[in-house]
Parts: structure tokens; C-alpha cells; sequence
């Protein structure tokens, strides 16, 4: 259970940015971001990019932006450490969406060789925290990434696809510009996510006004991942969720206009956040593969029978 101060904010303000600190190693910047208002034309956009762009810098500004950043930095963590259960090492990566820096600042040189830093926001990439991994800050949209096929070892991206309004062109765009045995590790708003707010705004509004509306931005399935992943040509795909509870001091500090709101015992109000992991790889020849159609020599109906079908030496050992 975690009792961040002012975690409330993240249902109402984008992602915020600590003030500037010293940078550790060469940073450079570079500009890929989509034109103004631009939009995929083959999908219905929820949402506003330019306005989740204002709503990014304007948080970056804020005086106190740290004590809102707790459930970013936990996810940050929780996808470095899948970065280091793969035992290899990345000499160039990318961490799309990157806010200022939430999974950076859990990697280390050993690991990563030179990392790109993406996100919509100029105000979060100014501010970002310190790593000793060399670092480019790139000024990017996640629906419209400006690199070439085949250039990252690793992608990572935290939570920021949940304001992606074409998901599947985000996740082609990916796999485009990994190497071949590339891969992405992803974390994404499960649709359990504030179950408690959801649950209380719908039965006030039923209440008083015989209906209700959606307050909260749609979610995606978690039985959709592993197919769109797939169809973006992923292989030797991993998809599992995590829950994250936070108490916050009250019901007014979670929603300021929320009247009423179901409580813990202690008098503390809280908000789950489910978050999906996924991990998917691009094709390289060198990968382990499933075998053929047809090429097994025991059937599942003898897998009982697997102790009488091992010679007698393999039993006694």
C-alpha cells in the first residue's frame, strides 16, 4: 500500500518533471515531433495530442513536481528490472515517452551502451533526472517516430501508449525500428485502473441524474495485447499485469468535485492502478523456434504414461 502526497493528480494532470539536475554523460537534442494537429487518418482520435502536449509542459513547470511522480518511478523500476532479466546488454535504446527519465535513472552503462530519450514534451526532457548513461534527448510523438528501421537493440516505453490514439501504428512503428532479436518492454494502464473512482462516479450520476458518462480514459483489454503485439509482428510474446494500490489522505485529494467516496477503515480512500507489462521480440533467424506441425513423438494421451517410456537408467537418477 503506498501513501505518496498529491499521487491524486494523475487522474486529472498529464505525467510531471522534476527540476533540472546536472546531467551525467553527453546530451544531445534533436527534434522529431509530428506536425501540429496532425492525426493518423485510419483511426478515431480519443485524443488530443496537442493538448496532451500543453498539459505535459505545463506539469513539467510546476514548482513541486516530484511528489507526483511515485507511480511513474514504480513502473520505471519494475521495467528496468525485466531489462536486466534479459541477459545480454544493448548498445543503443530507446525509451519511448520517456518523461524525464523514469526507467534511465534504473539502468546503468553496463547495460545500456548510449540510450535516446522520446517524448512530446520539451519541458520534461529539459528537466530530466540524472543517469550515467550517455543520452539524446529527441522531441518525438509516439504516433509519429522519426528514426530509421533497424536502429535500436531495445525499445521501452512506460505508460505513455495509454494516450496513443492509434495503437497499432505505435506498436508497427516499434517493431520497425528494432534491430532483428530486438526487443520492447512496455507497461500500460490495465482496465482495472481506478476501479474505485469509476465505480463511485457511476453510481453518484445514476443517482442523480438516472445515467452515467464516462469521466476516465478508455483502457486497453489485456487479452487484445498479446494479438495486437502479434499483428505488429512480434514474436516470443510475454504479457502479464500488476496491481499497485495507493491510500491517499481523502476522498477530496483524489477528486476535488467527488462528494462521495467508498473508504478504508482507517479513513484513508483508495485507487488501484493495474498495469500490463509486455515484451515482445523482432525475428532473427538465430531465435529459437517452435518445432514442426506433426514432428512430436509422444502424444499428450501418453504424457501419463512418460515414467514407463523413460530407459531405466534416466528414473534412478
Amino acid at each position: 500500500m503506498l501513501r505518496p502526497a498529491g499521487l491524486w493528480r494523475l487522474c486529472r494532470l498529464s505525467w510531471a518533471a522534476r527540476v533540472p539536475a546536472e546531467n551525467l554523460g553527453r546530451r544531445d537534442v534533436t527534434s522529431g515531433v509530428s506536425p501540429r494537429g496532425s492525426t493518423s487518418p485510419r483511426t478515431l482520435n480519443i485524443f488530443d495530442r496537442d493538448l496532451k502536449r500543453k498539459q505535459k509542459n505545463w506539469a513539467a513547470r510546476q514548482p513541486e513536481p516530484t511528489k507526483f511522480d511515485y507511480l511513474k518511478e514504480e513502473v520505471g523500476s519494475r521495467i528496468a528490472d525485466r531489462v536486466y532479466d534479459i541477459p545480454r546488454n544493448f548498445p543503443l535504446a530507446l525509451d519511448l515517452g520517456c518523461g524525464r527519465g523514469y526507467i534511465a535513472q534504473y539502468l546503468n552503462k553496463e547495460t545500456i551502451g548510449k540510450f535516446f530519450q522520446a517524448d512530446i514534451a520539451e519541458n520534461a526532457l529539459k528537466n530530466s533526472l540524472e543517469t550515467e548513461i550517455p543520452t539524446v534527448s529527441v522531441l518525438a510523438d509516439e504516433e509519429f517516430l522519426p528514426f530509421r528501421e533497424n536502429t535500436f537493440d531495445l525499445v521501452v516505453s512506460s505508460l505513455s501508449l495509454h494516450w496513443v490514439n492509434d495503437l497499432p501504428r505505435a506498436l508497427e512503428q516499434i517493431h520497425y525500428i528494432l534491430k532483428p532479436d530486438g526487443v520492447f518492454i512496455g507497461a500500460m494502464f490495465g482496465g482495472d485502473t481506478l476501479y474505485e473512482l469509476r465505480c463511485s462516479l457511476q453510481l453518484a450520476e445514476t443517482e442523480r441524474e438516472g445515467g452515467f458518462s464516462p469521466h476516465i480514459s478508455p483502457f486497453t483489454a489485456v487479452n487484445d495485447l498479446g494479438h495486437l503485439l502479434g499483428r505488429a509482428g512480434f514474436n516470443t510474446l510475454t504479457v502479464d499485469t500488476d496491481e499497485i494500490q495507493v491510500n491517499y489522505p481523502g476522498m477530496f485529494e483524489l477528486m476535488e468535485d467527488l462528494q462521495e467516496m467508498y473508504r478504508n477503515e482507517d479513513g484513508s480512500v483508495p485507487a488501484t492502478y493495474q498495469i500490463y507489462y509486455m515484451i515482445g521480440w523482432k525475428y532473427h533467424e538465430s531465435q529459437a523456434r517452435p518445432a514442426e506441425r506433426g514432428s512430436a513423438t509422444v502424444s499428450f494421451g501418453e504424457l501419463g504414461k512418460i515414467n514407463n517410456l523413460m530407459p531405466q537408467g534416466n528414473k534412478s537418477q
